[in-house]
């Protein structure tokens, strides 16, 4: 089993769980981060960390988010890894919790 993130990343990008990943499975998009399904331990380490709650167990993950599984395998093949924390987008906290953000993702 692999953590993933889900949609509630997109344009809030939060980076507290990159600093926590003991194998640096996080890598980072324009607006968004992914997790590498193949370098994730399921530690649970980054899901607490999370201020957006962007962050899921693959057997947990809520209901319309299935798709962020692929996704999060697809990008993190292309994207460079991200192991420190960085500033947020300024708008950040106001895209969290914002639902239908899947054709914002920049890729």
């Amino acid at each position: 089993m692999t953590y993933v993130v889900v949609e509630n990343c997109i344009k809030c990008k939060y980076t507290d769980c990159v600093e926590v990943c003991p194998v640096d499975c996080f890598h980072e998009g324009p607006n968004f981060l992914a997790i590498d399904p193949g370098e994730c331990i399921d530690c649970t380490l980054c899901e607490p960390e999370c201020p957006a709650e962007a962050i899921f167990a693959e057997d947990d993950l809520p209901e319309g988010q299935e798709n962020y599984i692929a996704l999060n395998a697809e990008l993190s093949e292309i994207w460079p890894v991200i192991t420190k924390k960085i500033k947020p987008p300024a708008d950040a906290k106001e895209w969290d919790g914002k639902p239908g953000k899947l054709d914002l993702l920049e890729r």
